[in-house]
């Protein structure tokens, strides 16, 4: 029974993951975020419980990569193709259109919204290696798409409750949204080393790095609310970099 426990937090981030879908095309930005927050909770844990109770599986593993792909790799895509949508004039679709086709057939869709969609495949294809590298174990080769995921959701978060026209300014322009979704899909199938927050003891001196990130993360989400998440995920790659350099 104890080995259906991991399988079971890996289901509810699917569940999490598909509300938030929903969330995210009806452009309910907010509660989409709330329950991607809960999927990347249930996505930690998962894996935590697995190598506690000692029942890690492949299935356990595909299971992890299928919830994965719709909570960190749809979710965001959906948001970035939103947030696309906001610096065009055009309706993503028109009512009207969708009115006249009973079928549906009949659409208005803006080509660079579509680019966020990006971000989707570049998350699928990350998924699919991730699943047949056996090396990943302590550490991640590119960003984790969880954490791509937070960076991208911080977006209509930031915009909504840190009330500053200059930032929003700068995300509701095209070309930033279009590059940091090129960066995004470049992050997630790069090969840089990334630490991984799995603690094989709790000995400060053998998990320096990550326990000063956590400290940092802790700091910044308190001084800078979720304007943090993007420089806590850039943060998260610079510690990186500087980890692999000092042991080597």
């Amino acid at each position: 029974m104890k080995k259906q426990i991991p399988n079971a937090l890996t289901l509810l981030n699917l569940l999490c993951g598909s509300i938030a879908v929903i969330l995210a095309v009806n452009s309910n930005f907010v509660a989409a975020a709330l329950f991607v927050f809960l999927g990347v909770f249930f996505d930690f844990f998962d894996g935590f419980a697995a190598r506690k109770l000692k029942v890690q599986s492949e299935l356990g593993l595909q299971l992890d990569s299928l919830a994965d792909m719709v909570t960190s790799g749809l979710v965001p895509g959906i948001i970035m193709y939103k947030l696309l949508a906001l610096t065009v004039d055009s309706e993503i679709i028109s009512e009207n259109n969708w009115a006249s086709n009973s079928l549906g057939l009949e659409f208005n869709l803006p080509i660079l919204p579509l680019l966020g969609l990006l971000i989707t495949l570049a998350s699928a294809y990350r998924l699919a290696k991730f699943n047949l590298d056996e090396d990943q174990q302590s550490f991640f080769k590119g960003l984790p798409t969880p954490a791509n995921t937070l960076l991208i959701i911080s977006l209509p978060l930031i915009i909504e409750f840190q009330n500053s026209d200059a930032i929003n300014t700068i995300i509701l322009n095209k070309w930033f949204l279009i590059g940091l979704t090129v960066l995004s899909c470049y992050l997630l199938n790069s090969g840089i080393k990334l630490f991984a927050l799995k603690f094989k003891n709790y000995e400060f001196k053998d998990n320096v790095t990550r326990y000063i990130f956590i400290i940092l993360c802790i700091v910044l989400l308190i001084v800078l609310q979720f304007a943090a998440i993007p420089i806590i995920i850039l943060l998260y790659i610079l510690m990186s970099v500087l980890d692999n350099l000092t042991s080597k």
